[in-house]
């Protein structure tokens, strides 16, 4: 018989769970006392994440805070907005030449921000660095391009291996952020990394790892006159310290509110505002041999046990959707008839366990997260419990999970946010490619991949949703991933801004504007 979570769900965290490891990060230092950044009068722009920069190589970058940073140093050919079309940036036209051959048109009026002048060269540079180093995280997502030929200073054609449907997805994101070849190749990349320089409204100021970045106002930017003097993105890992740095005027936007946090932010005049991004937070199942989580029955034992919708209507305070796909609306390929949805049925989810073979007591199943997703993992792991799983929580500060996703070294389960900078299905499956999965989950189905790879060259849209329609069906039998909900960004805003937040999680600091 299904259980009420939204009464007991308190009682249930303290349920006897196994914790090890529990990193937790510490608190960022807090504001220097004699400096308020978060005033528009003295033209800064503070915003506060739960965690830091990886580094200023935006082609060995793997999170959405980089990226968020990144963009307003950096500029991409194309830019998103936030319903995903293609607007112009560095480029200023492009056309289709032949079914492996995009040729593009660039601004003649670019500089870096050491002066260099913006060319053909640097397109060159920057993308085939990344698609053809194997060492980068963006690797995978670039190596389709097979080469960018210089038509002359201000035109390319990028080649791509087959007929490629994502490649102006790919131009929009990271990886793709235009690098100085000139700097580069006569400073070296460990230079480059120590004094960065993009094409971006604002350039570097400095970086006080997991501390701040600060960056500067670009005086000679093509595009129009940035609105900020400074902009700093600080990193404070703990949602009750980014709460008062907002409050007491520390800074101007905060990531990641508490839903417990809402009313005392709006009782000080300030906002909470809410919408949904394309994160979905999920628990990644490792299906090796001799794995608990290689069984389906046990697969779908997680995926009963756990009651989404209390998670989301009491930790999360309502800010999310019950989802069994990882590709949400406004993603090429969504399969509504997966969105709005769930399971949870407790007494199905013990007697999978007993038709498993685990009648006298469950498996033992590792599960990691990442810190900021800690009280998430605490309930789903006492759910996961009271069905007779045993649970070893390890919450991992975010370099320490991110080093244990890059080596592969997760135990049975890891929760994660996945979000989509492609704006595509592709984005969700890659890692379960065969290529991609062995050693990480050792997902393999012959035909998933074949579907997977079949629609990655397919220039039909109708079809290709299709095949990746069919993909999230098989998903939701197999359940190679528990998806528990799709978030919605919940962002603490000061009473000197004005914040949209954008789909995609981008904090372009010229879309973020001073109240007069």
């Amino acid at each position: 018989m299904k259980r009420t979570w939204m009464k007991s769900i308190t009682a249930l965290v303290l349920v006897m769970l196994v914790v090890s490891g529990c990193g937790n990060a510490a608190n960022s230092p807090a504001a220097d006392p004699g400096t308020n950044n978060a005033s528009p009068n003295n033209g800064t722009l503070t915003i506060a994440n739960a965690t830091d920069i990886e580094s200023f190589d935006f082609h060995n970058n793997n999170t959405t805070v980089s990226e968020s940073v990144l963009v307003n140093m950096f500029d991409y050919l194309i830019k998103n907005d936030n319903d995903g079309n293609k607007l112009p940036v560095l480029a200023t036209s492009w056309e289709q030449v032949d079914d492996t051959t995009w040729r593009f048109v660039l601004r003649d009026d670019v500089t870096f921000h050491n002066g260099d002048s913006f060319t053909a060269a640097d397109v060159k540079f920057t993308l085939e660095r990344v698609a053809t180093d194997g060492t980068l995280k963006q690797n995978s997502l670039y190596k389709q391009i097979t080469a960018v030929n210089i038509v002359d200073d201000h035109t390319v054609d990028i080649v791509t291996d087959g007929p490629d449907p994502l490649l102006l997805n790919r131009l929009s994101r990271m990886g793709s952020g235009m690098l100085p070849s000139k700097y580069i190749e006569e400073k070296g990349m460990d230079e480059f990394l120590k004094a960065p320089v993009g094409t971006g409204p604002y350039k570097f100021g400095s970086w006080q790892r997991d501390d701040r970045v600060e960056l500067l106002k670009n005086e000679n930017y093509f595009g129009d006159a940035p609105k900020w003097d400074k902009v700093v993105f600080r990193s404070i890992p703990e949602a009750s310290t980014r709460v008062s740095e907002l409050l007491t005027g520390g800074v101007d936007i905060i990531a990641s509110v508490p839903s417990t946090d809402v009313g005392r932010i709006e009782g000080e005049g300030m906002n909470v505002v809410t919408a949904p991004i394309q994160r979905v937070l999920q628990l990644i199942l490792r299906q090796t041999e001799g794995t608990p989580t290689a069984d389906p029955k046990v697969r779908e034992a997680i995926d009963l046990a756990i009651d989404k919708k209390a998670i989301v209507d009491s930790i999360a305070g309502g800010a999310g959707i019950l989802t069994r796909t990882s590709v949400t609306p406004g993603n090429f390929g969504a399969d509504p008839s997966l969105y709005e949805q769930s399971l949870y049925d407790v007494d199905q989810a013990k007697q999978l366990l007993q038709d498993a073979g685990y009648a006298n007591g469950g498996p033992e199943v590792s599960m990691s997260v990442q810190s900021q997703y800690s009280e998430y993992a605490q309930v789903v792991g006492a759910m996961l419990t009271e069905v007779g799983f045993k649970v070893n929580l390890d919450v991992l500060e975010a370099s320490t999970f991110s080093e244990k996703m890059t080596s592969k070294t997760f135990g049975e389960i890891f929760m994660i946010g996945i979000g989509n900078s492609m704006n595509d299905a592709s984005n969700n499956y890659t890692r379960y490619l065969a290529e991609r999965a062995k050693g990480e989950t050792d997902y393999n189905n012959p035909e998933v991949e074949e579907l997977l790879q079949a629609a990655s060259q397919n220039m039909n849209p109708e079809e290709r949703e299709k095949q990746y329609q069919q993909v999230q069906q098989i998903f939701a039998k197999e359940r190679p991933a528990v998806y528990l909900f799709q978030m919605e960004g919940m962002y603490g805003v000061g009473a000197k801004v004005d914040f949209s937040p954008r789909r995609d999680e981008m904090y372009f600091a010229d879309e973020i504007s001073p109240k007069n």
